[in-house]
């Protein structure tokens, strides 16, 4: 099965900043894909590339089989996209930038675009000028969903919208993948996107540090804590494979995946050590390896210093 969504080695670098580093994942069709990772970590950049709006310094990114580079304009025709900040003729009504879209599609487009804005609850005959951040998007929404792509790349979708309407919306995506299309979703509503998302693609600084099915990567991960006793200093081994580690102090938190629970507690009582265990959220399980490549980055750049400093001596 062609992947709806490809990218193989794609390294983007802007002079000295490295927006992506030989980043490779693919996502199957009928999949929602939620792209997360903090301000700066390539997110917007992997979805441009995607479209062809800009092109990778080096490796290969797909769309439905085509290549980003080479079929731009014919992957641009088929997908749906929404901008984090879409740029709308602001001249035209909410009907008019529908009949003018309808012209780029097929026959069909402008009846359903009618019924997308009917649900958002846009009024037609409404100046784009005059409306609200949250509307706009409703009309890049409806301009993007009209056509009934394949594929969706959307950035930042649901910014400025109410919560029921950003509910409803992000819910609507379950059924456009039921119907065999892919979402790819880009989104600091993390909770919200968690409700819908079957596939999780994380970027730090470019670096593409998880890429799982979502119920997978819930299911075998456990967030650990774990209070030293009296005279400890380090804590018992964790019988897991650790994501992260973050301790402080007399405290240790850990986000661990496969962890033996029996073994564990049988170490935490023999060492006087108190320990929780829980399930993460996709949010806790963001933020934990954030944390954690921060502290590796920090500690690499640390030992940088430090070599550095030994040679000027």
């Amino acid at each position: 099965m062609v992947p709806a969504i490809s990218l193989q080695g794609v390294s983007k670098r802007y002079g000295s900043l490295v927006a992506l580093d030989n980043v490779s994942f693919d996502v199957p069709p009928g999949s929602v894909c939620a792209l997360l990772g903090a301000n700066g970590a390539g997110k917007s950049t992997t979805l441009k590339i995607l479209l062809g709006l800009i092109n990778p310094d080096s490796g290969i990114a797909r769309v439905g089989g085509l290549d980003s580079r080479e079929d731009a304009l014919d992957i641009r025709r088929t997908v749906g996209y929404v901008p984090e900040r879409p740029a709308l003729y602001d001249w035209m009504t909410v009907e008019e930038i529908g009949w003018f879209a309808a012209g780029l599609y097929p026959t069909g487009y402008q009846a359903q675009y009618q019924r997308l804005a009917d649900r958002y609850g846009l009024s037609g005959r409404q100046k784009i000028k005059d409306l609200s951040k949250g509307n706009r998007s409703k009309v890049a929404l409806a301009l993007a969903l009209a056509h009934q792509p394949s594929v969706l790349i959307l950035d930042e979708p649901t910014s400025g919208l109410d919560p029921l309407v950003r509910r409803e919306f992000l819910e609507s995506m379950v059924d456009v993948a039921a119907e065999g299309r892919t979402v790819i979703i880009s989104s600091h509503q993390v909770q919200e996107v968690e409700r819908v998302a079957d596939r999780v693609a994380i970027l730090l600084h470019g670096k593409l540090i998880c890429h799982e099915r979502l119920d997978e990567l819930k299911q075998e991960c456990r967030e650990v804590s774990a209070l030293l006793g009296p005279g400890q200093s380090v804590p018992p081994e964790l019988p897991a494979e650790v994501l992260a580690h973050l301790p402080m102090g007399h405290e240790h938190l850990w986000l661990a995946r496969g962890l033996d629970e029996a073994e564990w507690l049988a170490r935490c009582q023999a060492t006087n050590t108190i320990s929780d265990i829980r399930q993460p959220g996709l949010e806790d399980l963001l933020l934990l390896l954030l944390r954690e490549y921060r502290k590796r980055e920090n500690n690499a750049e640390a030992r940088t210093a430090r070599a550095s400093a030994g040679t000027s001596l």
